[in-house]
């Protein structure tokens, strides 16, 4: 099988991604989105602080191997 002939086989057996664009440019909308104010830290994030938290207090051999492996 000559090179020729593997570009032709990836080429029939992989089709081509459609050049389709957005309908608009995405630009306006993702600098709107970073204006807003962000999310509020509510009661579920609340929650799993205080779950690693006492995690962390309950199995404190726990910290060096997470920071092992940031």
């Amino acid at each position: 099988m000559t090179d020729d002939d593997l570009i032709r086989a990836l080429q029939t057996a992989v089709p081509r991604w459609p050049d389709d664009r957005p309908a608009t440019d995405l630009w306006p909308r993702m600098l709107r989105r970073l204006d807003q104010a962000p999310p509020p830290f509510g009661w579920l994030e609340a929650a799993l602080v205080a779950a690693i938290l006492v995690v962390f207090a309950v199995f404190p051999k726990i910290v060096p191997v997470l920071l092992w492996h940031l």
